[in-house]
């Protein structure tokens, strides 16, 4: 494929067809715990280098909730794929160099552009009382919708590549990533970085039963024990000054097994270090 070149990657699966992107739609249950549904959505890929065997390309998802944008690196037949969502006002571009680095060993390796992080996708930066708003009267609240990207990132790369996907996310990328990988069983693992659940807030008896609903269902703690027994991976720095360490081991033990914790050096967010562990820790499954 040459460079500038487009191409319409229909990604119908489960016997969608047609122009018209089927609509999402969620629950959630007397737990608080969500339910969505993501179909699958058309995607536009546009190639914009190539580095030796590995293709980068700009992807567009048409949701039906307005155009999600992201990074793709892949080698022509990967052994693995993730889904990377990164932290709070990270753009995709940010982590080219990163996917370039996983598309080398092997992997293919999709970067979101999350929806109000500031990069091409549209949306507003994590809002709580925003989306209750929207929840309230039955909207669509935007965290729900960045956890149906990742779900649809999954299933284009799962018909792409028909290898296991993986999510991953640092800060708050990786809250959406451990709830989406929770509630979709097409993800592989879950890998989290620098990042933690709400501590369960709404268990706290002064909210009503419909503001504890919501609370819960967009807090990871309420999610990570059910993502066995694929695997959780967790990382965090003893230095973070965003997320405490602390509040980063007891959201690892909050996972049941198999699972692993890595203490790495750095502040907050993926660094080298990160990455040089996690491709050793995959080299072991995938060779």
């Amino acid at each position: 494929m040459g460079i500038g070149l487009v191409i319409l990657v229909s990604v119908l699966l489960a016997g969608c067809t047609g122009s018209q992107t089927a609509d999402r739609t969620y629950s959630v249950n007397s737990s608080g715990v969500l339910s969505v549904q993501c179909p699958p959505v058309q995607v536009t890929e546009n190639v914009l280098t190539t580095d030796g065997n590995v293709t980068v390309s700009r992807l567009a998802f048409h949701t039906p909730h307005g155009d999600v944008f992201g990074l793709l690196a892949a080698p022509p037949a990967p052994k693995a794929a993730f889904v990377h969502a990164p932290g709070a006002n990270n753009k995709k571009e940010g982590h080219e160099g990163r996917a370039i680095n996983y598309a080398h060993n092997g992997y293919a390796y999709l970067v979101l552009d999350i929806r109000g992080n500031g990069g091409e996708t549209p949306g507003y930066p994590m809002d709580f009382e925003k989306d209750y708003a929207l929840y309230q009267k039955g909207g669509f609240p935007e965290y729900y919708d960045t956890v149906c990207d990742m779900i649809n990132a999954q299933q284009y790369l799962t018909s792409r590549y028909n290898v296991p996907v993986y999510a991953s996310g640092e800060s708050n990328g990786g809250r959406y990533a451990a709830v989406a990988t929770a509630i979709d069983p097409g993800f592989a693992g879950y890998v989290g970085i620098s990042t933690s659940g709400f501590g369960r807030a709404g268990d706290n008896p002064r909210f009503d039963d419909t503001a504890r609903k919501f609370l819960l269902s967009i807090d990871p703690e309420v999610y990570i024990g059910a993502i066995s027994p694929r695997p959780v991976i967790l990382f965090h720095a003893p230095d973070d000054p965003i997320i405490p360490f602390s509040d980063g081991k007891k959201f690892y033990d909050l996972a049941n097994e198999p699972k692993k914790f890595f203490s790495f050096n750095g502040t907050h967010g993926v660094n080298g270090e990160v990455d040089q562990i996690l491709i050793a820790e995959y080299a072991q499954i995938y060779g």
